[in-house]
């Protein structure tokens, strides 16, 4: 059975009719599986569930729309959102901030002092309180200050995508809701420091001897949105990677300086993956800088 491609064919048909009240068992007819054994598949290949996938992408689109001008109302509506609250309210869920949050974000276009070299996108941090939460997964141990840390990370990167060591996390560890978080958290004065790729997890019950864990204490953060960037037909999502390294850039050479904030070096910084980051035309990520007023 080669649900990969049976896989992708029903995403396309989502893509396809995304404005539209898609329901399961159109999605699953149109991929030639039952309902139960399709949301069961679904579930298991993506990690979400269909409609959750779904919503997702919705509101994915939605932000897009967002920043190119669009009135919410319009964009609640064609997304089949029955009230401009209601859109609100999905949002806030799934990004952790309003539209009109995120618009503002996007006031000021064409100002040099508060654009990243990338399409001229707006990248006005969130503001946001973040309470203490636990992590779970997988890394190594590097030292930060040797010649050989983007090695080591790239390295593992490398062995986390060959051994599918995603999948088999969310299998052990089955967070409540899906989303990757990718830190370095310090050991020593000296630099030695572990690279952590894992998910929320309320406890650490579940967590097995080959896995790392850390608690990442309650801070303030700056939450930064990515510039969108195409990877659908980017396998090794080079460009990607490029955004992101440019993104951190951007952040500690120029935003901290007229920012008013300083960063929270008691704190830890992370990266957030979740359903937008995974080769789409419209591919973002979160990075989320803890930080305190000057």
């Amino acid at each position: 059975m080669n649900y990969r491609k049976d896989m992708e064919k029903s995403l396309q048909f989502i893509e396809d009719h995304i404005k539209e009240n898609i329901t399961l068992e159109e999605v699953a007819d149109h991929a030639g599986y039952s309902l139960y054994h399709f949301c069961r598949v679904f579930s298991l290949c993506r990690g979400v569930s269909v409609m959750e996938y779904i919503r997702g992408r919705k509101l994915s689109l939605a932000a897009a729309e967002l920043f190119k001008g669009r009135k919410i109302i319009d964009i609640a509506m064609d997304y089949g959102f029955e009230t401009p609250s209601g859109f609100t309210k999905a949002f806030r869920k799934a990004f952790g901030y309003s539209p009109t949050q995120y618009t503002a974000r996007m006031a000021g276009y064409g100002d040099r002092k508060t654009t990243l070299e990338m399409g001229g996108y707006i990248m006005n941090p969130v503001i946001v309180k973040k309470p203490a939460f636990k992590v779970a997964g997988y890394g190594i141990k590097t030292n930060i200050t040797g010649t050989t840390y983007t090695k080591d990370i790239a390295s593992f990167w490398s062995n986390y995508n060959g051994e599918n060591l995603e999948s088999k996390m969310y299998q052990i560890l089955n967070p409540p809701k899906h989303g990757e978080v990718g830190l370095c958290v310090p050991l020593s004065e000296s630099g030695n420091a572990i690279y952590l790729l894992g998910v929320i997890v309320d406890y650490f019950s579940k967590v097995e001897e080959d896995m790392l864990t850390v608690e990442v204490p309650e801070a303030e953060y700056a939450v930064f949105t990515t510039p969108p960037v195409d990877t659908s037909k980017d396998k090794d999502q080079n460009e990607f990677s490029k955004i992101i390294t440019g993104t951190w850039k951007y952040i500690f050479e120029d935003w901290f300086q007229d920012s008013g904030y300083i960063y929270d070096e008691s704190k830890l910084d992370f990266e957030f993956y979740d359903e937008r980051c995974h080769h789409r035309q419209d591919t973002v990520m979160e990075i989320y800088i803890p930080v305190k007023k000057l």
